[in-house]
Protein backbone atom coordinates (compact mmCIF):
# COMPACT_ATOMS: atom_id res chain seq x y z
CA UNK A 1 0.00 0.00 0.00
CA UNK A 2 1.27 3.32 -1.06
CA UNK A 3 3.36 5.21 2.56
CA UNK A 4 2.04 8.45 1.63
CA UNK A 5 -1.49 7.57 2.51
CA UNK A 6 -3.29 7.95 5.82
CA UNK A 7 -3.72 4.57 8.28
CA UNK A 8 -7.72 5.34 8.19
CA UNK A 9 -7.66 5.67 4.19
CA UNK A 10 -5.23 2.30 4.09
CA UNK A 11 -7.75 0.36 6.04
CA UNK A 12 -10.67 1.74 3.96
CA UNK A 13 -9.21 0.56 1.06
CA UNK A 14 -7.91 -3.13 2.68
CA UNK A 15 -11.91 -3.60 3.80
CA UNK A 16 -13.35 -2.93 0.37
CA UNK A 17 -10.82 -5.14 -1.49
CA UNK A 18 -11.24 -8.04 1.15
CA UNK A 19 -12.12 -11.15 -0.23
CA UNK A 20 -11.81 -13.78 2.85
CA UNK A 21 -12.93 -17.37 2.74
CA UNK A 22 -15.69 -15.87 5.86
CA UNK A 23 -17.22 -13.20 2.60
CA UNK A 24 -17.95 -16.10 0.83
CA UNK A 25 -20.96 -17.02 2.75
CA UNK A 26 -22.14 -13.15 3.07
CA UNK A 27 -21.82 -12.58 -1.14
CA UNK A 28 -23.50 -16.36 -2.18
CA UNK A 29 -26.21 -15.17 0.39
CA UNK A 30 -26.48 -11.79 -1.84
CA UNK A 31 -26.62 -13.60 -4.78
CA UNK A 32 -28.91 -16.37 -4.17
CA UNK A 33 -30.70 -15.47 -1.29
CA UNK A 34 -33.72 -18.07 -1.29
CA UNK A 35 -31.27 -21.05 -2.80
CA UNK A 36 -31.33 -23.99 -0.42
CA UNK A 37 -27.81 -23.65 0.58
CA UNK A 38 -27.17 -26.69 3.58
CA UNK A 39 -29.65 -29.39 4.31
CA UNK A 40 -28.50 -31.45 7.43
CA UNK A 41 -31.57 -33.77 9.00
CA UNK A 42 -34.62 -31.68 9.91
CA UNK A 43 -32.24 -28.60 9.21
CA UNK A 44 -33.05 -26.39 5.30
CA UNK A 45 -31.77 -23.57 4.98
CA UNK A 46 -31.86 -20.78 2.36
CA UNK A 47 -28.48 -18.96 2.27
CA UNK A 48 -30.05 -15.65 3.51
CA UNK A 49 -30.48 -17.56 6.59
CA UNK A 50 -27.49 -19.82 6.67
CA UNK A 51 -24.98 -16.33 6.79
CA UNK A 52 -27.65 -15.15 9.17
CA UNK A 53 -27.02 -18.46 11.23
CA UNK A 54 -23.08 -18.12 10.71
CA UNK A 55 -23.31 -14.22 11.71
CA UNK A 56 -25.35 -15.50 15.04
CA UNK A 57 -22.54 -17.74 15.90
CA UNK A 58 -20.00 -15.17 15.22
CA UNK A 59 -20.63 -12.85 17.83
CA UNK A 60 -21.49 -15.46 20.37
CA UNK A 61 -17.75 -16.66 20.36
CA UNK A 62 -16.72 -13.07 19.78
CA UNK A 63 -18.77 -12.54 23.05
CA UNK A 64 -16.77 -14.75 25.15
CA UNK A 65 -13.84 -13.68 24.39
CA UNK A 66 -12.09 -15.20 20.90
CA UNK A 67 -10.67 -12.74 19.10
CA UNK A 68 -8.70 -12.79 15.68
CA UNK A 69 -6.03 -15.22 15.85
CA UNK A 70 -6.95 -17.34 18.16
CA UNK A 71 -7.15 -20.86 17.97
CA UNK A 72 -10.56 -22.86 18.50
CA UNK A 73 -10.97 -26.61 18.10
CA UNK A 74 -14.14 -28.36 16.89
CA UNK A 75 -14.66 -32.20 17.78
CA UNK A 76 -17.16 -33.17 16.12
CA UNK A 77 -19.17 -35.64 13.42
CA UNK A 78 -20.83 -34.14 10.22
CA UNK A 79 -23.88 -31.93 12.14
CA UNK A 80 -25.40 -28.37 10.83
CA UNK A 81 -23.14 -26.54 13.63
CA UNK A 82 -19.96 -28.27 12.25
CA UNK A 83 -21.29 -26.23 9.01
CA UNK A 84 -21.43 -22.96 10.64
CA UNK A 85 -18.98 -23.03 12.96
CA UNK A 86 -16.65 -23.20 9.53
CA UNK A 87 -17.61 -19.83 8.44
CA UNK A 88 -18.48 -18.28 11.85
CA UNK A 89 -14.91 -18.72 12.88
CA UNK A 90 -13.55 -17.68 9.45
CA UNK A 91 -15.60 -14.12 9.73
CA UNK A 92 -13.97 -13.41 13.17
CA UNK A 93 -10.50 -14.73 11.78
CA UNK A 94 -10.37 -17.45 14.17
CA UNK A 95 -7.93 -20.31 13.55
CA UNK A 96 -9.89 -23.52 13.43
CA UNK A 97 -8.69 -26.50 14.34
CA UNK A 98 -11.00 -29.35 13.03
CA UNK A 99 -9.98 -32.63 14.95
CA UNK A 100 -10.32 -36.23 14.01
CA UNK A 101 -13.51 -37.37 16.35
CA UNK A 102 -11.89 -41.20 16.05
CA UNK A 103 -8.63 -39.79 18.35
CA UNK A 104 -8.40 -41.36 22.20
CA UNK A 105 -8.08 -38.70 24.64
CA UNK A 106 -4.28 -38.49 24.90
CA UNK A 107 -3.98 -37.93 20.90
CA UNK A 108 -6.53 -34.81 21.17
CA UNK A 109 -4.99 -33.70 24.56
CA UNK A 110 -1.38 -33.23 22.47
CA UNK A 111 -3.32 -31.12 19.85
CA UNK A 112 -4.88 -28.89 22.00
CA UNK A 113 -1.69 -28.46 23.87
CA UNK A 114 0.39 -28.03 20.59
CA UNK A 115 -2.11 -25.66 19.19
CA UNK A 116 -1.98 -23.58 22.29
CA UNK A 117 -6.59 -23.64 21.60
CA UNK A 118 -8.01 -20.85 23.50
CA UNK A 119 -11.85 -22.76 23.20
CA UNK A 120 -13.17 -26.25 22.19
CA UNK A 121 -16.01 -27.36 20.58
CA UNK A 122 -17.05 -30.79 21.11
CA UNK A 123 -20.68 -32.52 19.89
CA UNK A 124 -22.31 -34.22 23.19
CA UNK A 125 -21.36 -37.88 22.16
CA UNK A 126 -18.02 -36.92 22.34
CA UNK A 127 -17.82 -35.00 25.73
CA UNK A 128 -16.50 -37.10 27.92
CA UNK A 129 -13.35 -37.82 25.83
CA UNK A 130 -13.12 -33.79 25.13
CA UNK A 131 -13.18 -33.17 29.08
CA UNK A 132 -10.53 -35.82 29.31
CA UNK A 133 -8.35 -34.41 27.05
CA UNK A 134 -8.97 -30.68 28.19
CA UNK A 135 -7.87 -31.88 31.24
CA UNK A 136 -4.98 -33.73 29.86
CA UNK A 137 -3.66 -31.05 27.98
CA UNK A 138 -3.86 -28.63 31.12
CA UNK A 139 -6.60 -26.39 29.08
CA UNK A 140 -8.69 -25.40 32.66
CA UNK A 141 -9.44 -21.69 31.53
CA UNK A 142 -10.36 -21.85 28.35
CA UNK A 143 -13.86 -21.56 26.19
CA UNK A 144 -16.23 -24.97 26.46
CA UNK A 145 -19.02 -25.05 24.66
CA UNK A 146 -21.64 -27.92 22.87
CA UNK A 147 -23.53 -29.03 20.20
CA UNK A 148 -26.74 -30.34 21.75
CA UNK A 149 -27.64 -29.46 24.99
CA UNK A 150 -25.94 -27.45 27.68
CA UNK A 151 -24.79 -27.41 31.23
CA UNK A 152 -21.70 -28.82 33.18
CA UNK A 153 -19.89 -25.99 32.27
CA UNK A 154 -20.33 -26.24 28.59
CA UNK A 155 -22.01 -23.35 26.81
CA UNK A 156 -24.62 -24.68 24.23
CA UNK A 157 -23.59 -23.90 20.14
CA UNK A 158 -26.97 -25.19 19.20
CA UNK A 159 -28.66 -22.01 21.12
CA UNK A 160 -26.19 -19.76 19.29
CA UNK A 161 -27.93 -20.97 15.93
CA UNK A 162 -31.40 -21.23 17.18
CA UNK A 163 -31.63 -18.32 19.53
CA UNK A 164 -31.92 -14.94 18.98
CA UNK A 165 -29.08 -12.88 17.88
CA UNK A 166 -26.88 -9.80 15.98
CA UNK A 167 -27.31 -11.01 12.70
CA UNK A 168 -24.84 -8.57 10.80
CA UNK A 169 -21.63 -9.51 10.03
CA UNK A 170 -18.86 -9.10 12.24
CA UNK A 171 -16.26 -6.16 11.73
CA UNK A 172 -13.32 -8.11 10.97
CA UNK A 173 -10.10 -7.48 8.64
CA UNK A 174 -8.71 -10.49 7.50
CA UNK A 175 -6.10 -10.31 4.98
CA UNK A 176 -5.09 -12.85 2.18
CA UNK A 177 -2.21 -14.77 4.45
CA UNK A 178 -4.04 -14.66 7.84
CA UNK A 179 -4.07 -18.06 8.66
CA UNK A 180 -7.74 -19.66 9.02
CA UNK A 181 -7.05 -23.39 9.36
CA UNK A 182 -4.57 -25.69 11.66
CA UNK A 183 -5.26 -29.06 10.05
CA UNK A 184 -3.17 -31.75 12.22
CA UNK A 185 -1.61 -34.15 9.93
CA UNK A 186 0.30 -37.37 10.78
CA UNK A 187 4.13 -37.35 9.34
CA UNK A 188 6.74 -40.15 9.84
CA UNK A 189 7.29 -38.62 13.10
CA UNK A 190 5.24 -40.14 15.95
CA UNK A 191 3.48 -36.58 16.85
CA UNK A 192 1.08 -35.07 14.04
CA UNK A 193 1.91 -31.75 12.45
CA UNK A 194 -0.07 -29.05 12.76
CA UNK A 195 -0.58 -27.38 8.79
CA UNK A 196 -1.44 -23.52 8.63
CA UNK A 197 -3.80 -22.98 5.76
CA UNK A 198 -4.43 -19.48 5.10
CA UNK A 199 -7.10 -17.83 3.67
CA UNK A 200 -5.60 -17.03 0.39
CA UNK A 201 -4.65 -20.81 0.29
CA UNK A 202 -8.14 -21.71 0.44
CA UNK A 203 -9.71 -19.77 -1.91
CA UNK A 204 -7.07 -20.08 -4.84
CA UNK A 205 -7.74 -23.79 -4.48
CA UNK A 206 -11.53 -23.29 -4.14
CA UNK A 207 -10.90 -21.63 -7.37
CA UNK A 208 -8.66 -24.56 -8.71
CA UNK A 209 -11.74 -26.99 -7.58
CA UNK A 210 -14.31 -25.40 -9.10
CA UNK A 211 -13.07 -24.93 -12.31
CA UNK A 212 -11.09 -27.93 -13.30
CA UNK A 213 -13.24 -29.96 -11.33
CA UNK A 214 -16.65 -28.99 -13.65
CA UNK A 215 -18.71 -27.26 -10.18
CA UNK A 216 -21.20 -24.85 -10.79
CA UNK A 217 -24.06 -23.08 -8.32
CA UNK A 218 -26.30 -25.64 -9.89
CA UNK A 219 -25.06 -28.46 -7.79
CA UNK A 220 -26.70 -30.35 -5.37
CA UNK A 221 -23.91 -32.06 -3.43
CA UNK A 222 -24.42 -35.56 -0.47
CA UNK A 223 -21.67 -34.88 2.12
CA UNK A 224 -21.34 -38.04 3.54
CA UNK A 225 -17.38 -38.32 4.40
CA UNK A 226 -15.73 -36.76 7.57
CA UNK A 227 -16.02 -32.41 7.59
CA UNK A 228 -12.84 -32.73 10.07
CA UNK A 229 -10.84 -33.83 7.06
CA UNK A 230 -9.54 -31.40 4.49
CA UNK A 231 -10.94 -33.43 1.45
CA UNK A 232 -14.56 -33.02 2.31
CA UNK A 233 -14.46 -29.40 3.80
CA UNK A 234 -11.97 -27.64 1.82
CA UNK A 235 -12.36 -29.68 -1.78
CA UNK A 236 -16.45 -30.01 -1.40
CA UNK A 237 -18.32 -28.23 1.21
CA UNK A 238 -16.61 -24.52 1.01
CA UNK A 239 -16.40 -25.06 -2.72
CA UNK A 240 -19.84 -25.96 -3.54
CA UNK A 241 -20.82 -22.74 -0.33
CA UNK A 242 -18.60 -20.30 -2.85
CA UNK A 243 -20.68 -21.46 -5.63
CA UNK A 244 -23.72 -20.80 -3.96
CA UNK A 245 -24.50 -24.61 -4.15
CA UNK A 246 -26.62 -26.56 -2.06
CA UNK A 247 -25.21 -29.18 0.63
CA UNK A 248 -26.87 -32.38 2.02
CA UNK A 249 -24.97 -32.95 5.33
CA UNK A 250 -24.99 -36.70 6.25
CA UNK A 251 -23.65 -37.94 9.71
CA UNK A 252 -21.20 -40.41 7.79
CA UNK A 253 -21.07 -42.42 4.63
CA UNK A 254 -23.47 -45.41 5.55
CA UNK A 255 -24.04 -46.49 2.16
CA UNK A 256 -27.66 -47.17 2.96
CA UNK A 257 -28.58 -43.25 4.14
CA UNK A 258 -26.43 -41.75 1.25
CA UNK A 259 -28.16 -43.92 -1.54
CA UNK A 260 -31.19 -42.68 -0.22
CA UNK A 261 -30.31 -39.22 0.07
CA UNK A 262 -28.77 -38.62 -3.29
CA UNK A 263 -32.54 -40.22 -4.82
CA UNK A 264 -34.51 -38.11 -1.99
CA UNK A 265 -32.79 -34.84 -3.00
CA UNK A 266 -31.97 -35.51 -6.40
CA UNK A 267 -28.14 -35.31 -5.94
CA UNK A 268 -25.85 -33.84 -8.94
CA UNK A 269 -22.83 -34.30 -7.20
CA UNK A 270 -20.52 -37.04 -5.00
CA UNK A 271 -17.60 -37.11 -3.42
CA UNK A 272 -15.75 -40.78 -1.83
CA UNK A 273 -12.54 -41.97 -1.88
CA UNK A 274 -12.77 -45.84 -3.45
CA UNK A 275 -13.56 -47.37 -0.67
CA UNK A 276 -17.22 -45.76 0.13
CA UNK A 277 -17.80 -46.37 -3.82
CA UNK A 278 -17.10 -50.20 -3.63
CA UNK A 279 -19.23 -49.93 -0.65
CA UNK A 280 -22.33 -48.37 -2.82
CA UNK A 281 -21.94 -51.41 -5.24
CA UNK A 282 -21.80 -53.62 -3.47
CA UNK A 283 -25.39 -52.59 -1.61
CA UNK A 284 -28.25 -54.50 -1.98
CA UNK A 285 -30.49 -50.93 -2.75
CA UNK A 286 -28.29 -50.09 -5.25
CA UNK A 287 -30.02 -50.95 -7.92
CA UNK A 288 -33.46 -50.20 -6.71
CA UNK A 289 -32.55 -46.71 -5.95
CA UNK A 290 -32.97 -44.00 -8.44
CA UNK A 291 -29.86 -42.01 -9.13
CA UNK A 292 -30.71 -40.58 -12.46
CA UNK A 293 -29.75 -37.11 -10.97
CA UNK A 294 -25.86 -37.59 -10.46
CA UNK A 295 -24.03 -36.27 -12.71
CA UNK A 296 -20.56 -36.18 -10.79
CA UNK A 297 -18.34 -37.98 -9.13
CA UNK A 298 -15.31 -37.54 -7.31
CA UNK A 299 -13.33 -39.47 -5.84
CA UNK A 300 -9.69 -39.18 -3.89
CA UNK A 301 -6.92 -40.42 -0.90
CA UNK A 302 -6.23 -43.64 -3.82
CA UNK A 303 -6.44 -44.96 -7.45
CA UNK A 304 -9.51 -46.16 -8.18
CA UNK A 305 -9.10 -50.02 -8.76
CA UNK A 306 -9.64 -50.20 -13.05
CA UNK A 307 -12.24 -52.69 -12.46
CA UNK A 308 -14.22 -50.92 -10.64
CA UNK A 309 -13.82 -47.56 -12.93
CA UNK A 310 -15.30 -50.00 -15.51
CA UNK A 311 -18.14 -51.34 -13.54
CA UNK A 312 -19.01 -47.48 -12.71
CA UNK A 313 -19.09 -46.86 -15.87
CA UNK A 314 -21.22 -49.11 -16.54
CA UNK A 315 -23.79 -49.28 -13.87
CA UNK A 316 -23.82 -45.28 -13.60
CA UNK A 317 -23.18 -44.47 -17.50
CA UNK A 318 -24.24 -40.91 -16.62
CA UNK A 319 -21.90 -40.12 -14.35
CA UNK A 320 -18.33 -38.22 -15.02
CA UNK A 321 -15.74 -39.23 -12.96
CA UNK A 322 -12.70 -36.72 -11.61
CA UNK A 323 -9.61 -38.29 -8.97
CA UNK A 324 -8.46 -35.40 -6.59
CA UNK A 325 -4.44 -36.07 -5.63
CA UNK A 326 -2.88 -34.10 -2.68
CA UNK A 327 -2.43 -33.13 0.88
CA UNK A 328 -3.27 -31.54 3.44
CA UNK A 329 -0.26 -29.00 2.89
CA UNK A 330 -2.17 -28.18 -0.63
CA UNK A 331 -4.91 -27.20 1.02
CA UNK A 332 -5.25 -30.20 0.09
CA UNK A 333 -5.81 -30.09 -3.72
CA UNK A 334 -2.44 -30.55 -6.12
CA UNK A 335 -3.52 -32.79 -9.72
CA UNK A 336 -6.80 -33.76 -11.03
CA UNK A 337 -7.46 -36.72 -13.37
CA UNK A 338 -10.36 -35.60 -15.44
CA UNK A 339 -13.41 -37.42 -16.70
CA UNK A 340 -12.39 -38.63 -20.31
CA UNK A 341 -8.87 -39.70 -18.92
CA UNK A 342 -10.00 -41.92 -16.24
CA UNK A 343 -9.83 -45.16 -18.17
CA UNK A 344 -6.73 -43.76 -20.77
CA UNK A 345 -5.01 -42.99 -17.92
CA UNK A 346 -6.24 -45.44 -15.38
CA UNK A 347 -4.05 -45.51 -12.09
CA UNK A 348 -2.71 -41.89 -13.05
CA UNK A 349 -3.00 -38.91 -10.61
CA UNK A 350 -3.52 -36.46 -13.45
CA UNK A 351 -1.74 -33.24 -14.32
CA UNK A 352 -1.36 -30.08 -12.05
CA UNK A 353 -4.38 -28.56 -11.31
CA UNK A 354 -5.24 -24.80 -12.26
CA UNK A 355 -3.63 -22.64 -9.61
CA UNK A 356 -0.85 -25.56 -9.43
CA UNK A 357 2.87 -25.97 -10.76
CA UNK A 358 4.23 -29.86 -10.16
CA UNK A 359 7.76 -31.50 -11.19
CA UNK A 360 9.70 -34.19 -10.09
CA UNK A 361 12.92 -33.97 -8.63
CA UNK A 362 16.15 -35.27 -7.70
CA UNK A 363 17.50 -35.50 -4.04
CA UNK A 364 19.66 -32.27 -4.72
CA UNK A 365 16.66 -30.37 -6.18
CA UNK A 366 16.50 -30.85 -9.81
CA UNK A 367 14.12 -31.54 -12.41
CA UNK A 368 14.06 -34.79 -13.69
CA UNK A 369 12.72 -35.53 -17.11
CA UNK A 370 9.76 -37.81 -17.85
CA UNK A 371 9.92 -41.23 -17.10
CA UNK A 372 12.65 -40.85 -14.23
CA UNK A 373 10.99 -41.40 -10.31
CA UNK A 374 11.94 -38.32 -7.94
CA UNK A 375 10.22 -36.83 -5.32
CA UNK A 376 6.95 -34.84 -6.36
CA UNK A 377 7.02 -30.66 -5.45
CA UNK A 378 4.66 -27.91 -6.36
CA UNK A 379 4.70 -24.31 -6.61
CA UNK A 380 0.84 -22.58 -5.81
CA UNK A 381 -0.46 -20.07 -3.79
CA UNK A 382 -2.77 -23.14 -2.42
CA UNK A 383 0.32 -24.48 -0.30
CA UNK A 384 0.49 -24.08 3.50
CA UNK A 385 2.08 -21.00 5.47
CA UNK A 386 4.14 -24.08 7.52
CA UNK A 387 4.49 -25.83 10.45
CA UNK A 388 2.78 -24.51 13.30
CA UNK A 389 5.65 -23.51 16.19
CA UNK A 390 7.82 -25.96 13.76
CA UNK A 391 10.41 -23.96 11.47
CA UNK A 392 13.13 -26.77 10.97
CA UNK A 393 10.39 -28.67 8.90
CA UNK A 394 8.79 -26.17 7.86
CA UNK A 395 12.50 -24.30 5.91
CA UNK A 396 12.74 -28.58 4.58
CA UNK A 397 9.56 -28.85 3.31
CA UNK A 398 9.68 -25.46 1.16
CA UNK A 399 13.70 -25.71 0.39
CA UNK A 400 14.84 -24.45 -2.67
CA UNK A 401 11.58 -22.71 -3.33
CA UNK A 402 9.32 -25.43 -3.98
CA UNK A 403 6.88 -27.40 -1.74
CA UNK A 404 8.44 -30.75 -0.93
CA UNK A 405 5.50 -33.40 -0.80
CA UNK A 406 7.30 -36.28 0.47
CA UNK A 407 5.37 -38.60 -1.96
CA UNK A 408 7.66 -40.07 -5.00
CA UNK A 409 6.39 -40.32 -8.38
CA UNK A 410 7.15 -40.10 -12.12
CA UNK A 411 5.35 -37.45 -15.08
CA UNK A 412 4.64 -38.92 -18.01
CA UNK A 413 5.64 -37.10 -21.27
CA UNK A 414 2.46 -35.43 -21.69
CA UNK A 415 2.61 -34.43 -18.03
CA UNK A 416 0.34 -36.96 -16.26
CA UNK A 417 1.94 -38.04 -12.62
CA UNK A 418 1.99 -41.36 -11.00
CA UNK A 419 2.48 -41.71 -6.77
CA UNK A 420 4.73 -44.61 -7.32
CA UNK A 421 5.91 -44.67 -3.33
CA UNK A 422 5.46 -42.67 -0.38
CA UNK A 423 8.77 -40.98 0.70
CA UNK A 424 6.88 -40.72 3.97
CA UNK A 425 5.61 -43.93 4.21
CA UNK A 426 2.11 -43.81 4.93
CA UNK A 427 -0.34 -45.74 4.74
CA UNK A 428 -3.56 -44.41 3.61
CA UNK A 429 -6.66 -47.21 4.60
CA UNK A 430 -10.37 -46.22 4.09
CA UNK A 431 -9.49 -42.45 3.47
CA UNK A 432 -7.40 -41.96 6.39
CA UNK A 433 -3.76 -41.27 6.82
CA UNK A 434 -1.60 -43.60 9.32
CA UNK A 435 2.16 -42.91 10.12
CA UNK A 436 3.67 -46.29 10.05
CA UNK A 437 5.99 -44.69 12.53
CA UNK A 438 3.23 -44.05 14.78
CA UNK A 439 1.79 -47.58 15.31
CA UNK A 440 5.92 -48.50 15.35
CA UNK A 441 6.22 -46.55 18.59
CA UNK A 442 3.49 -48.04 19.89
CA UNK A 443 3.94 -51.63 18.97
CA UNK A 444 7.54 -51.14 21.04
CA UNK A 445 6.05 -50.35 24.18
CA UNK A 446 4.83 -53.84 24.40
CA UNK A 447 6.89 -56.39 25.98
CA UNK A 448 8.20 -59.17 24.03
CA UNK A 449 8.84 -57.04 20.64
CA UNK A 450 12.82 -56.98 19.51
CA UNK A 451 11.66 -55.67 16.13
CA UNK A 452 8.83 -54.08 14.36
CA UNK A 453 7.73 -52.99 10.40
CA UNK A 454 4.61 -51.41 10.04
CA UNK A 455 3.30 -51.31 5.98
CA UNK A 456 0.70 -50.89 4.17
CA UNK A 457 -1.00 -53.72 1.69
CA UNK A 458 -3.37 -54.14 -1.00
CA UNK A 459 -7.25 -54.47 0.49
CA UNK A 460 -10.04 -54.72 -1.39
CA UNK A 461 -12.32 -52.34 0.65
CA UNK A 462 -9.65 -50.72 2.77
CA UNK A 463 -7.97 -50.25 -0.50
CA UNK A 464 -4.27 -50.35 1.92
CA UNK A 465 -4.22 -52.66 5.25
CA UNK A 466 -2.35 -51.26 7.93
CA UNK A 467 0.24 -54.50 8.74
CA UNK A 468 3.05 -55.38 11.03
CA UNK A 469 5.19 -57.88 10.84
CA UNK A 470 7.06 -58.25 14.20
CA UNK A 471 10.40 -60.02 15.31
CA UNK A 472 9.50 -61.34 19.11
CA UNK A 473 12.44 -61.38 21.96
CA UNK A 474 14.23 -64.59 21.87
CA UNK A 475 12.15 -67.09 24.13
CA UNK A 476 9.21 -65.21 23.90
CA UNK A 477 5.92 -65.97 22.57
CA UNK A 478 3.68 -63.49 21.30
CA UNK A 479 0.20 -63.84 20.01
CA UNK A 480 -1.79 -61.54 17.68
CA UNK A 481 -4.78 -61.18 19.78
CA UNK A 482 -2.29 -59.70 22.47
CA UNK A 483 -0.75 -57.62 19.70
CA UNK A 484 -4.11 -55.95 18.52
CA UNK A 485 -5.13 -55.52 22.25
CA UNK A 486 -2.18 -53.67 22.83
CA UNK A 487 -2.56 -51.40 19.86
CA UNK A 488 -6.15 -50.61 21.09
CA UNK A 489 -4.96 -49.05 23.88
CA UNK A 490 -2.92 -46.81 22.63
CA UNK A 491 -3.79 -45.69 19.10
CA UNK A 492 -7.34 -44.95 17.29
CA UNK A 493 -9.06 -48.10 15.93
CA UNK A 494 -8.55 -47.02 12.45
CA UNK A 495 -4.61 -47.27 13.12
CA UNK A 496 -4.68 -50.58 14.67
CA UNK A 497 -3.40 -53.38 12.34
CA UNK A 498 -5.70 -55.06 10.50
CA UNK A 499 -2.88 -57.85 9.77
CA UNK A 500 -0.05 -58.84 12.03
CA UNK A 501 2.69 -61.53 11.16
CA UNK A 502 5.38 -62.90 12.78
CA UNK A 503 8.92 -63.16 11.66
CA UNK A 504 12.16 -64.47 12.79
CA UNK A 505 13.71 -61.27 10.97
CA UNK A 506 12.94 -57.68 8.74
CA UNK A 507 15.08 -57.18 5.59
CA UNK A 508 17.54 -55.03 5.59
CA UNK A 509 20.02 -53.26 3.49
CA UNK A 510 23.34 -53.49 4.14
CA UNK A 511 23.05 -49.70 5.89
CA UNK A 512 20.68 -51.77 7.69
CA UNK A 513 17.47 -49.53 6.64
CA UNK A 514 14.45 -51.84 7.04
CA UNK A 515 13.31 -52.73 3.30
CA UNK A 516 9.53 -51.82 3.86
CA UNK A 517 9.25 -52.75 -0.35
CA UNK A 518 10.14 -56.38 0.62
CA UNK A 519 7.57 -56.72 3.17
CA UNK A 520 4.83 -55.16 1.04
CA UNK A 521 6.27 -57.88 -1.33
CA UNK A 522 6.06 -60.72 0.60
CA UNK A 523 2.88 -60.27 2.07
CA UNK A 524 0.86 -58.46 -0.96
CA UNK A 525 -1.28 -61.34 -0.57
CA UNK A 526 -2.55 -61.47 2.81
CA UNK A 527 -6.26 -60.10 2.03
CA UNK A 528 -6.80 -62.83 -0.60
CA UNK A 529 -5.58 -65.35 2.20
Amino acid sequence: MPSQYRAETTEAIEHARQHAVGDMVRRAALRHPDRIAVVAGEWRVTYREFDASVNRCAHALAARGLVKGDRLALLSHNNREFAVLVFAAAKLGLVLVPVNFMLGAEEIAYILGHADVSGLIAEDALLDTAAAALERAGKTGVLRARIGGSGDGWASVTDWIDGPGDESAPNVLVADDDPLRLMYTSGTESRPKGVLLSSRSLLSQYVSCALDGGMSGDDIEVHSLPLYHCAQLDCFFSVDVYLGATSVILPGPDPAALLAAVARERATKLFAPPTVWISLLRHPAFDETDLSSLRKGYYGASPMPVEVLRELARRLPDVQLWNFYGQTEMAPLATILQPHEQLAKAGSAGRAALNVETRIVDDEGRALPPGEVGEIVHRSPHATLGYYEDEEKTAAAFEGGWFHSGDLGVLDAEGYLSVVDRKKDMIKTGGENVASREVEEALYLLDGVAEVAVFGVSHPHWIEAVTAAVVPREGVTLTEEAVLAHTREHLAGFKCPKYVVFVAALPKNPSGKIVKRTLRETHAGLAGQ
